[in-house]
């Protein structure tokens, strides 16, 4: 049965490729590509002459039918221009038709601008959120951040560099000055990895060059005030004054982020 492999490329230095993609790109019969000038670069860098045929945003769903025909007689390699197909690439379209034609797909992963960005970010990476690009205007992209702004989570957006100063603008206006990696030209010559805030970034990107890869800290959670010796005394005093536990625990959250249950353990124990 003919294989679709999913194919992760470089992100920027062309010895990131894995050798297992090497293999597949040689073995296979066709490969699809975001970008046919780019991926005939790498091929020739090792020595492969699969044929290529375009697979991209505006003509993904138009060679739909092409692409599935030549994967009933070989096994083919779909290729982003960069990282892993399908990840804010063209490819999503042909990887569900494939399993929906019953045809087997198999990634061949490897660099990813993502993964590359978080594990240096000096960000929390046990749980972060991949928003992608953003939305071109303004409007909407300030309505995507403000979905996302009470996210305890790492976020992670990618930017083009002639709309990366209005983002962070709006990141500022929307989420507040809070910690980012911005990671420039990741794996390539100019690398440049920037860590602070958010107006600092502002500051430091006056003629951005290259792609970004922006890894945003979370809305930090809010420590919940302890249960000190004082608000003891208070709960006691209500607690003899007649009020019931619902109207004074109320009263004492009112002043303060307590935690509820941290106040009712405390009213049982008072006498």
């Amino acid at each position: 049965m003919p294989v679709l492999y999913v194919v992760a490329t470089p992100i920027g230095n062309m010895e990131d490729i894995t050798l297992r993609a090497l293999k597949v790109l040689k073995d296979v019969g066709l490969i699809a590509a975001e970008d046919t000038r780019k991926t005939r670069n790498l091929l020739n860098r090792y020595g492969i002459t699969t044929p290529l045929t375009s697979y991209f945003e505006h003509n993904k769903l138009s060679k739909l039918t092409d692409i599935l025909a030549a994967l009933g007689n070989k096994d083919m390699a779909l290729v982003s221009s960069a990282g892993m197909p399908g990840i804010s690439d063209p490819g999503y379209e042909l990887i569900k038709a494939a399993l929906e034609n019953g045809i087997k797909v198999v990634p061949i992963p490897g660099a990813s601008a993502v993964t590359t960005a978080l594990a240096v970010s000096g960000l929390p990476t046990d749980n972060f959120l991949f928003c992608g690009f953003l939305p071109a205007r303004t409007t909407a992209r300030r309505h995507f951040l403000r979905d996302r702004s009470e996210i305890t989570s790492t976020l992670i957006i990618l930017e083009a560099p002639h709309r990366i100063r209005e983002t962070l603008e709006d990141m500022l206006a929307v989420l507040g000055d809070r910690r980012i990696a911005a990671c420039r030209e990741l794996t390539k010559i100019h690398e440049e990895i920037y860590r602070g805030t958010i107006s600092e970034a502002l500051t430091h990107f006056q003629n951005p060059r290259g792609e970004f890869t922006l890894v945003v800290q979370g809305q930090l959670e809010e420590s919940t005030p302890e249960i000190t010796e004082n608000v003891e005394k208070q709960l006691h005093l209500m607690k003899k004054s007649g009020l019931s536990a619902k109207t004074a625990i109320s009263k004492l959250m009112a002043a303060g982020k307590y935690n509820h249950k941290d106040l009712y353990r405390a009213w049982l124990r008072q006498n």
